[in-house]
């Protein structure tokens, strides 16, 4: 059986931060909200969850930790992208070809410091 569609689940530190910047500064749409602490968002391919656990667990972020990927149909819309958004977050790494593979891309930080990569992969 193949699977309809894929979710990764993150912890984070503060919910209602994280709402905003997905929600209000990515404009990704919330799919569904399972309670005040748990949110679930759609990429469009696929979900990622966010949720601020009752537990100690920690965000898995920062430059040596989970990078989240949003493909674009091509360089121009990462370029439009980022100057969308380069005011109104705080960004990683401005647009450039990644010097090892085939993407154009650059990122941003969510408000746990998950690295958050706008890219168009090459055609090979």
């Amino acid at each position: 059986m193949k699977p309809e569609s894929s979710i990764v689940f993150l912890p984070v530190s503060d919910i209602e931060e994280t709402v905003r910047f997905y929600r209000d500064t990515l404009k990704l749409p919330v799919h569904q909200k399972q309670s005040d602490r748990l949110y679930i968002f759609d990429t469009g391919y696929g979900y990622w969850g966010f949720c601020q656990y009752d537990d100690d667990r920690k965000p898995l972020s920062g430059p040596q930790g989970v990078c989240l990927s949003l493909n674009l149909p091509d360089n121009e819309a990462v370029i439009n992208k980022y100057e969308e958004l380069k005011n109104s977050s705080r960004v990683y790494k401005r647009p450039a070809r990644h010097p090892q593979f085939p993407v154009y891309s650059f990122f941003l930080m969510d408000p746990d410091e998950y690295l958050v990569e706008f890219q168009k992969i090459a055609e090979l």
